[in-house]
């Protein structure tokens, strides 16, 4: 069984959080960590910057697509950054 990282950025930790809540309920991940950063980024034909929480998710493989669709109806950015980093084999939950 194979398993992934997720990484995804969120405007606010409530907005992680809430976003992480209805993750687990589901449940579509097992496990999430949260950590802050700052950003630099090209919007609308601009330099933005911002504080954000980046959320690390682990979730099943199989359980991406479901992942990113979640994500994405509750996520309050218009594209939101969801990313697979990593896959891992040996893992189990």
């Amino acid at each position: 069984m194979s398993f992934l990282l997720v990484y995804v950025t969120h405007p606010s930790r409530p907005e992680a959080v809430r976003i992480t809540t209805e993750l687990l309920q589901n449940p579509i991940i097992a496990c999430a960590n949260y950590f802050p950063i700052e950003s630099t980024y090209w919007w609308e034909g601009s330099l933005a910057h911002s504080e954000e929480i980046v959320t690390l998710y682990k979730t099943r493989k199989e359980n991406y697509e479901k992942l990113k669709e979640t994500v994405q109806s509750l996520h309050k950015y218009e594209i939101p950054c969801i990313m697979k980093l990593y896959e891992i084999i040996a893992f189990t939950f």
